[in-house]
């Protein structure tokens, strides 16, 4: 069998996913590139890879699409790493400037502005110049990934999108789920989900590979924060946010 192609983001949420891949026999078997969201997204589209950790929006531009794991990237709850940075109150805010290596969470963002916020009328701007570092007190931007880690305390208004999310639907949210766009045989997804459970079941090991910051607690995040199985209630999250997004 020719090695099955791979993309996943390389952000520190993905590393569990990553440590189990790398640290089973599976890594014989896969073409790992490591990619930010947009790139790992844009990758399956093009038939670069068979398989990605994509962010949950892009599916709507794939034809074929199969959720080939029991595992994802998620939350119940605020997430820490997912945000809108705000000098005011999001009511006030006149422009949002997105995240260009993000879609789920531009979309998200959109989403709760129209249908939980009530405002959908704001500018939204997509390849800003600078576009995290506006002095515009009504000028809010989308961030997300590690970029976020430490960030909260320099901004006056800070908002989760996983947990604004929560407060909207009552649901979890998910952000990445790893899609095929073609039939991946049943043996290897067996193996792939197991190496997986493995890098989640070694979490512990992992952090002790990561450097020390005095801003951002990495044993929180990954441990208690992010949230990895993909449950019915992420299911049902899964498809109320893309049904959400068709309607933006």
């Amino acid at each position: 069998m020719d090695k099955i192609r791979i993309s996943a983001v390389s952000y520190t949420n993905t590393k569990p996913f990553i440590y189990g891949l790398q640290h089973t026999g599976i890594i014989q078997k896969i073409d790992l590139s490591l990619d930010n969201p947009s790139d790992c997204a844009q990758k399956l589209i093009n038939n670069v890879v068979d398989i990605g950790l994509i962010p949950v929006a892009a599916t709507l531009s794939l034809k074929h699409w199969k959720i080939v794991s029991d595992y994802c990237i998620g939350a119940v709850g605020p997430v820490n790493s997912v945000f809108i940075f705000s000098n005011c109150a999001i009511k006030d805010v006149r422009t949002l400037q997105l995240d260009p290596e993000s879609r789920t969470s531009n979309n998200l963002a959109r989403v709760l502005l129209k249908n939980y916020w009530k405002d959908d009328h704001l500018m939204v701007m997509k390849d800003a110049h600078d576009y995290a570092q506006s002095t515009d007190p009504h000028t809010a931007f989308v961030q997300i990934g590690d970029r976020t880690f430490g960030k909260k305390a320099k901004y006056p208004f800070v908002y989760d999108l996983a947990e604004e999310w929560q407060k909207f639907t009552g649901l979890p949210f998910v952000f990445a789920a790893w899609i095929a766009n073609k039939p991946i045989p049943h043996e290897f997804m067996e193996e792939f989900n197991q190496s997986l459970k493995f890098g989640l079941d070694h979490r512990a090991e992992l952090l002790r590979e990561l450097p020390v910051r005095t801003d951002f607690d990495f044993e929180d995040y990954l441990m208690h924060k992010l949230d990895f199985d993909f449950n019915p209630d992420k299911l049902e999250a899964f498809h109320l946010f893309l049904n959400y997004v068709k309607s933006l």
